[in-house]
Formats: C-alpha cells, structure tokens, sequence
C-alpha cells in the first residue's frame, strides 16, 4: 500500500510544483515518511522542522485528522493508505470597527 503527503501551496514551489506525494512502499513512522519526502524534495525539510529536527511550531502535520503533536510526533504510526497533511498555521489578521 501507499501514503500520500498533501504539500500545502506554499511549500509547492519547493516541490516542483507538485500538490501531493505518493510513498509506495508506505513508511512505519511520520519522521519515516517525511525522511522519504526530504530525500526527494530537500528544500522542504527546512520549512518543515527546526535544526533540533523537531517540527516547527507554525507547521501542523496530520495523519488523517490526527496531529502529530498529540499521536507520538514523528514516531507516528501512518496505517497504509494514509494521508499525511502539512498544514502552515494561520494566526493574526485585521480587525474591524464596531459599526457606529
């Protein structure tokens, strides 16, 4: 079976242009597939984690709709036929007037 990583727009540019990538055969662990997607696209391993190798705090990474942050981090298990999802965290924006 395989694994899918979702590669958010952003991070596409370092990917070459590609929105998904499929590991077959899929990996154990989360740092398993990650690894996997490093060694064909490095330049994202970078945007991804920090220099500890630990991901960086306005990076969300999913297996399904579990965050790794609260499933084992990157020793994760992925089950066959996951979908792994790097998601930028979004925080700030305007505020608006209260109407008068």
């Amino acid at each position: 079976m395989s694994v899918t990583i979702a590669i958010p727009a952003p991070l596409r540019p370092l990917a070459e242009g590609l929105r998904q990538v499929t590991l077959d055969p899929a990996p154990a662990t989360v740092g398993e597939a990650l690894a996997a997607l490093w060694a064909r696209h490095p330049a994202l391993r970078d945007r991804i984690v920090d220099e500890q190798g630990r991901v960086r705090p306005h990076v969300n990474v999913f297996v399904g709709s579990d965050s790794v942050r609260d499933s084992g981090g990157l020793k994760a298990r992925v089950p066959d036929g996951s979908e792994i999802a790097i998601i930028a965290a979004v925080s700030g924006g305007a505020t608006t007037a209260a109407a008068d």
